[in-house]
């Protein structure tokens, strides 16, 4: 019966009474209870330092004389011991900037992946984002039907306000015939008056082409013509069919947002490339809670109701609520609940107009926070701060930019959001080309291995985005 269990007989250790317990072997055995209960004292304290303790008198004096002898504990007897091992529960990393991903450094890996073969976005307008070269333009306009009839645009002007006079007359001087104006084909040499007040769009005709055999360089050379005249940009229009927008730049031709060069610290919330400029890749915020700056309402905002100016408001805030008082005629000295909500809003969070109201007074403090931070009064803040969802990246950490870098449709906040075990099928479903196995290839394989530890070892619940600290 020894064999199956560990029996434990008068156990007196500590605040032990005497204990007699039976506790299976080859099991997992929870031992759980009140503080004080003798948990500890029962588990680590007698069974663990009897375990240990006669693993080391087994040895030989040689090998004792390097091991920390321990006491006998305060026990009849211990049947079913074998040799123990005592291992302490701790958080790897207090740091709010480890996540699963970092720690296990899968986040690298998909920082490397993200940055080889992601697809870049606008991440205004959501629309994808490919620079192209001038081959490659010609390549997709070879694939029109022969004898579809074609024009290569210039989209000099897109959606600004203005007259555009003096750009319509050296287009003119510079021996361009006509432009499409708003949609509509326009001879330069007629007088062209346009609304200064509304926005326009000016695409210059550079050549109109019959898709057939041989117009290869001609069709080449207005292509080049168009992307110098709008800034890397070419607009083919099928004549009564669509149009297509090419760039040769890594930008938005309807937003006319550049995309940076992408690397792996595009990624990074640790690093100002990569990071949300409004949390600084926290991915959260501490601001000031109006219910612990002023938790009674009965009281006056001006006589001691704010906790952070208990001793006195300061002259910043006593401007703000005599403009207040000023403006909308109200009496201040009275109870904060009496006041109604439309100037309870104005003072918390200040009003657009006039400009002496913008912000509130939940600005003014946030500020005085920031600016004093560290400093004797910040333990009085810290009090008073409540930890909320960065509302620029909402939680994800990172620059819009980086977000807007997909792939499988997913931006890498996406993917990290997700179990483990979803993250592992989607990664290995993910289709390579020839180009891109050479390039990510063994990326995919070491993100696949390290995943599937994950899952092995029963973490599939995880995602990689979980801060290291909860662990």
């Amino acid at each position: 019966m020894g064999l199956d269990r560990i029996i434990v007989r008068g156990a007196r250790q500590h605040n032990l009474k005497n204990i007699d317990v039976e506790i299976p072997r080859n099991q997992l055995t929870v031992v759980t209870g009140l503080s004080g209960s003798g948990k500890s004292s029962l588990a680590f304290d007698t069974i663990y330092a009897e375990g240990q303790r006669r693993y080391v008198e087994s040895l030989s004096a040689y090998a004792r004389q390097f091991l920390d002898q321990m006491e006998r504990p305060d026990v009849d007897s211990i049947e079913g011991l074998s040799p123990a091992i005592s291992i302490e529960q701790k958080t790897t990393s207090r740091s709010p900037r480890s996540t699963v991903g970092t720690v296990t450094e899968i986040y690298d890996y998909l920082r490397l992946l993200y940055s080889s073969i992601g697809v870049p976005h606008c991440h205004k307008c959501g629309r994808l984002i490919a620079k192209q070269s001038t081959a490659q333009i010609l390549e997709k306009i070879r694939l029109l039907p022969e004898g579809e009839r074609i024009m290569v645009l210039a989209p000099v002007v897109r959606g600004r306000k203005g007259e555009f006079k003096k750009l319509l007359e050296d287009l003119a001087q510079e021996g361009f015939v006509r432009a499409r104006i708003d949609g509509a084909l326009r001879s330069l040499d007629e007088k062209i008056q346009l609304d200064k007040t509304k926005n326009h769009t000016v695409e210059v005709v550079v050549d109109r082409l019959l898709i057939k055999p041989g117009i290869e360089k001609r069709l080449e050379s207005s292509i080049e013509v168009s992307m110098k005249l709008a800034k890397g940009i070419v607009l083919i229009a099928v004549v009564n069919g669509e149009e297509k927008l090419y760039s040769e730049k890594l930008a938005c031709v309807d937003c006319g947002i550049s995309i940076p060069v992408v690397e792996p610290r595009t990624f990074s919330f640790n690093s100002r490339y990569g990071a949300c400029p409004e949390c600084s890749g926290l991915g959260y915020r501490l601001e000031l809670d109006p219910g612990r700056i002023f938790p009674d309402h009965t009281k006056s905002i001006l006589n001691g109701g704010l906790v952070p100016c208990s001793d006195g408001l300061p002259p910043r805030i006593i401007r703000f609520l005599d403009t207040i008082s000023e403006i909308f005629k109200v009496d201040l000295n009275q109870p904060f609940d009496h006041l109604p909500a439309r100037i309870q809003s104005a003072i918390w969070n200040g009003t657009n107009h006039p400009k002496e109201l913008n912000g509130g007074i939940l600005k003014v403090l946030q500020e005085s926070y920031s600016e004093d931070y560290p400093s004797d009064d910040d333990r009085t803040y810290d009090t008073l701060m409540v930890t909320r969802t960065c509302s620029a990246c909402a939680g994800k950490r990172l620059r819009p930019e980086s977000l807007a870098i997909k792939i499988a449709d997913l931006s890498i906040a996406d993917l990290t959001a997700l179990p483990v075990g979803t993250t592992l099928k989607i990664v290995r479903a993910i289709k390579l080309s020839e180009r891109e196995k050479i390039i990510a290839g063994r990326i995919v394989e070491e993100i696949i291995e390290r995943l599937e530890f994950l899952e092995a070892v029963g973490l599939s619940y995880l995602s990689l985005d979980r801060s290291a600290a909860t662990l």
